[in-house]
């Protein structure tokens, strides 16, 4: 079978939207899914020991990581949230936990206030819209995530973890060398080590 006959390759824009829309059509229980980030990423931090963890709040049908950031600040891990800017920066972060203050920042995500310490994650928990086993990841189109991770890989090993819903897999994500790869991803179904050799160490 030839490329032509298989048919035209899907964009990522294409990918992104059926995605998407199969998140919001998953029959999964939400509850049960954030209980089982909050443990399976417990244990990934256990392994890795990483200096500081990063996650991000959950908007609209995301996988809800509330309890996974509960679970790292009572396990003692340090914990941080992102912080949006202009399109084409890479992200910053601040330390944050349950219970410290947030604003109201870009897009009406809440984020620390300007006051928390900026860090530089070690491990991080990464949004998604569309993902493959390989770690190829389609965001959410403004390439933040990408610009982050390519920062972080130059000065130090990290480990970068997609959370998603198993529906939101794809065959294979068309990738170019600006694009950086996870290390795992977390379903409510498994972890999916994408990388054949992940840093030994994060922190």
């Amino acid at each position: 079978m030839t490329s032509a006959d298989a048919g035209p390759v899907p964009s990522k824009a294409d990918l992104r939207a059926q995605a998407l829309a199969r998140r919001r059509e998953t029959q999964v229980d939400a509850d049960a899914f954030a209980a089982h980030l909050a443990q399976a990423g417990a244990a990934l931090v256990e392994k890795f020991r990483p200096g500081v963890v990063s996650a991000y709040f959950s908007l609209r049908d995301e996988a809800s990581t509330a309890l996974l950031l509960e679970r790292l600040a009572a396990d003692g891990a340090r914990t941080a949230l992102p912080i949006t800017g202009r399109r084409g920066t890479p992200l910053v972060f601040r330390l944050w936990r349950p219970g410290d203050p947030l604003v109201e920042g870009k897009m009406g995500i809440a984020e620390p206030a300007s006051e928390a310490p900026e860090v530089a994650p070690d491990l991080l928990f990464v949004p998604l819209a569309a993902f493959d086993r390989a770690g190829h990841r389609i965001g959410y189109g403004a390439g933040f995530y990408d610009r982050t991770l390519a920062g972080l890989r130059a000065v130090k090993p990290i480990v970068a973890v997609g959370v998603a819903y198993a529906s939101q897999e794809a065959a294979k994500i068309p990738h170019e060398d600006h694009d950086e790869p996870l290390d795992f991803v977390l379903t409510e179904k498994e972890l999916i080590a994408c990388r054949p050799s992940p840093p030994a160490s994060a922190a």
